[in-house]
């Protein structure tokens, strides 16, 4: 598969077990997060990519790793993430500069999933 479909691997187990011990907490974040990277007067495709933004900006392995896969399941292009990730050098700056990289790895991993499949 890959290092980014490891990470989500690797969150599966610890997720469901928070998600039992703190159901309604989780329901209310799982309602947070398909409202809020709905499609909009922004797109979903680009609220995904800001929302890998964050993560670069956050060093959230798993918020790269999640959020790359939706920005390919929705539609984003390899050049609007790299375009959007050359944001997060300007905001982020030397750790950005790391963390970038990574993400848009993170973006080809599963682009080249999804043109496999198709």
């Amino acid at each position: 598969m890959g290092h980014y479909n490891d990470v989500i691997d690797d969150l599966r187990q610890p997720t469901r077990e928070l998600r039992r011990a703190v159901p309604e907490t989780w329901e209310g974040f799982g309602h947070l997060h398909k409202q809020a990277v709905a499609e909009g007067e922004v797109p979903a495709h680009i609220k995904e990519l800001v929302a890998l933004a964050i993560g670069v900006v956050e060093h959230c392995d798993g918020c790269v790793a999640y959020h790359a896969r939706a920005a390919v399941q929705q539609g984003a292009t390899r050049e609007e993430a790299a375009e959007i990730l050359g944001v997060t050098l300007l905001m982020g700056g030397g750790p950005a500069s790391v963390w970038a990289p990574r993400a848009l790895d993170a973006f080809d991993e599963f682009a080249a999933a999804a043109s496999a499949v198709a």
